[in-house]
């Protein structure tokens, strides 16, 4: 009595069994109120057939088969109801009527046409009660001379008997229908928020995979820019060490000093940079013996690139290390020009990190790419950006190629730093046969 066919039409049920009953236990429960009113109605059949001058079993008959309608009630609650209305003459079908217009109120049918049912339903009780309450009272007055009620009696009894069949269950499957309306809005908000959240939680899991992506990517471009700058004059070096080491001692042993001390820088700073990895990490790992799922893979990927983003920010290259960098090159045997244009001023370190990676990132690829090549390096400082740019003319045939590798990424990572400040950057082959690498970062912005 708590589920109807139109509540599960609304909710979505697909039925598992057979017909309209989603559940084996409301079929169950159907079937024994129709046999229960079958059974009811079958008995009052006696008594209409003695008064409608029927046989007796086409009355059974007849109220049997009535009774029988109440196993329609979750699929056609109207139908029941009217059929209640109609036998209701006939006084049979109380268990019917009754509920019939429970599952009525408490279906999803519109409230005017069950306002309406239900009326017709109390008016039909009413003119039968007050009926059977004056013939009662007749025979009564036949049987007891001293007994005379007033005329409010018959209306009243007949009130309060029709109020009695009727209005409990329709109130109470009023009650029922809008308690299910509620919770299948809860149910559905619940629904909706869990959806909602799963969705955060796939972006938030999309986000932390970019976020791990980019603090890779950004990694391996830091140390591609630290070490292979090193490592490259090294190799620089050591090639010159080797043609001079039997020509010129002296300028061996200023060779071999350069490459341990380019050697040096190089340990220095990557061993700095993975330090800051480890402080990142340890920062958000917990302590040994502590769950390990007490702090999620993002929280130490934040931690990581925070610190490393940090420590890179206070400690990393400026501008004013140009003429030093410029100088290495010089000493190992390269012919690098410098030119500074404008009023020289200090720029976030991002800015100026970046122009000092291009320019040290460039610096490597001509000592790769063009040994023995005139390079000239331009820095212009300007109102709202500041430029660089180095190019190097054609390869000297007579300069002893170092054979230094190339991975290809060079280019790609300077032009990842540029473009991620929202500058511009361009490289390509000169007309001369050599090659050019500019740079245009804007300050605005990242002013210091």
């Amino acid at each position: 009595m708590t589920a109807t066919g139109a509540h599960q039409d609304a909710t979505g049920m697909t039925p598992s069994g057979r017909w309209w009953w989603g559940r084996r236990r409301s079929a169950v429960l159907d079937i024994g109120l129709a046999a229960v009113s079958s059974l009811e109605c079958g008995m009052e059949g006696v008594a209409f057939a003695d008064q409608a001058g029927l046989p007796v079993p086409v009355g059974v008959l007849f109220g049997l088969v009535v009774g029988a309608v109440l196993l329609v009630r979750r699929r056609w609650p109207m139908a029941v109801v009217l059929v209640s209305i109609a036998v209701t003459p006939a006084e049979m079908g109380f268990l019917m009527g009754i509920v019939g217009l429970y599952t009525l109120a408490a279906s999803e049918v519109p409230r005017r046409i069950t306002a309406a049912l239900a009326g017709m339903s109390t008016v039909a009780v009413f003119v039968v009660t007050v009926v059977r309450v004056r013939q009662d009272v007749a025979q009564a007055d036949a049987g007891q001379p001293d007994f005379d009620p007033s005329g409010w009696y018959v209306p009243v009894m007949a009130v309060f008997l029709t109020l009695g069949l009727n209005a409990p269950p329709v109130l109470f499957g009023l009650y029922i229908g809008a308690r299910r309306r509620l919770m299948e809005s809860l149910r559905e908000r619940a629904d909706s928020l869990e959806q909602e959240l799963s969705l955060l939680a796939d972006r938030a899991e999309q986000r932390a995979q970019w976020a791990r992506q980019e603090e890779r990517t950004r990694i391996a471009r830091e140390m591609h820019d630290v070490v292979a700058h090193r490592v490259s004059l090294m190799v620089v070096h050591a090639a010159a060490l080797q043609a001079v080491a039997l020509k010129d001692p002296q300028k061996a042993v200023k060779n071999a000093a350069l490459v341990g001390d380019m050697g040096r820088q190089a340990l220095t700073e990557l061993r700095e940079m993975l330090g800051v990895l480890r402080e990142g990490a340890v920062a958000g790992v917990p302590s040994v013996g502590s769950p390990v799922s007490a702090v999620p893979l993002a929280a130490v990927g934040r931690a990581a690139a925070a610190a490393a983003a940090e420590a890179a920010s206070e400690d990393g290259p400026c501008l004013d290390a140009l003429e030093e960098l410029v100088e290495q090159s010089r000493q190992a045997g390269a012919v690098v020009e410098l030119t500074v244009l404008g009023e020289v001023r200090a720029y976030a370190a991002e800015v100026e990190r970046t122009a000092y990676r291009v320019v040290q990132e460039a610096l490597t690829n001509v000592h790769k790419h063009a040994a023995g090549a005139k390079v000239v390096v331009r820095l212009a400082h300007r109102e709202a950006e500041v430029a660089m740019q180095v190019e190097n003319g054609p390869s000297d045939a007579e300069a002893a190629d170092a054979l230094l590798p190339s991975g290809g990424n060079g280019l790609v990572g300077m032009r990842e730093r540029v473009t991620r400040l929202g500058g511009v950057f361009v490289s390509g082959p000169t007309d001369g046969g050599g090659f050019r690498v500019s740079a245009v970062l804007p300050v605005g912005e990242w002013a210091a």
